[in-house]
């Protein structure tokens, strides 16, 4: 398989609204994570709300895919000269050959949740009119509003696998880039915060009164967040190694994924991580990299009991000596559909940037757990990252990048 290149990127997320301020807040390990202060809801927990969110309205001509997910992922296509990208794309290909493959867990289920809690519906059990379903509730609007709004008439489909959803787009559009359906993809992913997350994961008993604290001994749990994050993904030119980025002067190729299923539990990973390591493995395997080429993991640590150590018997058997690795989530907190393409953007900047950022939130390991966990951010030369998205029902995800081709 040719490697793919992000070409150009853009992310907002509780930690920063566009790259430049995400990659200040890794830096400087500056959370955004704050205390539940999201509409009405009832728990004491942490929470990544993206600031500003609730005052974006979206063109008049799109006014009936006004949903939150859909106001975050527009607040984030302003964002880092993403759209020119978009219209150069458009102009070298054709609308017709740029797709769109994005992920999501919930889309914008708070406006059902929303309308369900109206006097019109409290008196009559009628929705309140107009109520506009498919362009909102529906798990494929947000590919749906983001082919409307950047104009584009390629394939598009919508991935949602909870946690693993906008990592595993980057493998459908590759495959869609490489059977010659289409020449470029938006791929990425959109969550927002809404009560059926919030509520939902608290029931489970996963949500941490404290921020979440990946890999720490006494870590509780999870913190919600939400994001946006979108990638344009291209074949790699045939001289690829006198092309850039246009996001930085450094390229980043997609050298490789893996995907697997545990089949185990609805909601709890095989005890061993058996799909983890799998996914992992098909990464390499693709790429045809060594795990010693392998400089730094962004985990999915989540901070729940169980991931965390099952992630890292996965990685265990998976590489002879321990890995730098990190989780993200100290800064955005789990952003679930989106979790993946946020993350697959934060290790292109471990890649063009030569940093890797801590576990932030971490303060003292869990002895189990036997990785090498960066309780500091450190700078050296980066050059294979492998991102890691595993989600509910075992639908694993690893992502490998590179500056260069293994």
């Amino acid at each position: 398989m040719r490697p793919f290149l992000l070409s150009h990127y853009t992310l907002t997320t509780a930690a920063g609204c566009g790259s430049k301020e995400n990659l200040r807040a890794l830096q400087t390990q500056h959370s955004g994570l704050q205390k539940n202060n999201f509409l009405d809801v009832e728990l004491d927990t942490w929470i990544g709300r993206v600031a500003g969110l609730e005052d974006i309205s979206l063109p008049e001509h799109l006014s009936a895919f006004q949903c939150r997910n859909n106001a975050l992922a527009y607040m984030a296509l302003q964002q880092d000269n993403f759209i020119a990208s978009i219209e150069q794309a458009k102009q070298r290909f054709g609308a017709h050959r740029v797709g769109v493959f994005l992920g999501t867990s919930t889309s914008g289920i708070l406006e059902s949740e929303l309308a369900y809690q109206t006097e019109t519906f409290q008196a009559s059990g009628q929705l309140p009119k107009p109520f506009y379903f498919y362009q909102r509730h529906n798990i494929f609007s947000a590919s749906d509003f983001v082919r409307h709004y950047l104009q584009l008439e390629g394939p598009a489909q919508v991935i949602s696998t909870a946690c693993s959803s906008s990592a595993k787009v980057f493998a459908s559009a590759a495959r869609y880039i490489e059977l010659g359906l289409c020449d470029a993809a938006i791929v990425g992913g959109v969550d927002s915060l809404c009560m059926t997350t919030l509520y939902g994961f608290n029931s489970l008993e996963l949500i941490a009164q404290d921020v979440c604290r990946p890999a720490d001994k006494h870590r509780q749990g999870l913190s919600i967040g939400e994001a946006a994050a979108f990638v344009l993904l291209e074949k790699t030119p045939q001289n690829a190694a006198e092309h850039t980025s246009s996001t930085n002067d450094i390229p980043v190729y997609l050298l490789g994924w893996g995907e697997s299923s545990d089949a185990w539990h609805m909601s709890t990973p095989h005890p061993e991580g058996r799909g983890a390591y799998q996914a992992m493995q098909q990464a390499l395997n693709m790429a045809q990299c060594s795990e010693r080429q392998v400089d730094y993991v962004n985990l999915h640590g989540t901070a729940t009991r169980v991931n965390d150590v099952t992630e890292d018997k996965a990685m265990q058997r998976l590489f002879s000596q321990p890995v730098a690795c990190s989780s993200t989530k100290g800064w955005t907190g789990h952003t679930l559909g989106a979790a993946g393409a946020v993350e697959a953007i934060y290790s292109a900047m471990s890649l063009q940037e030569n940093f890797m950022p801590a576990s932030l939130q971490t303060r003292e390991l869990d002895p189990q757990i036997k990785q090498n966990i960066l309780m500091a951010g450190r700078t050296q030369d980066v050059h294979t990252v492998m991102t890691n998205s595993f989600g509910f029902g075992g639908n694993n995800c690893s992502l490998l990048f590179g500056d260069q081709i293994c």
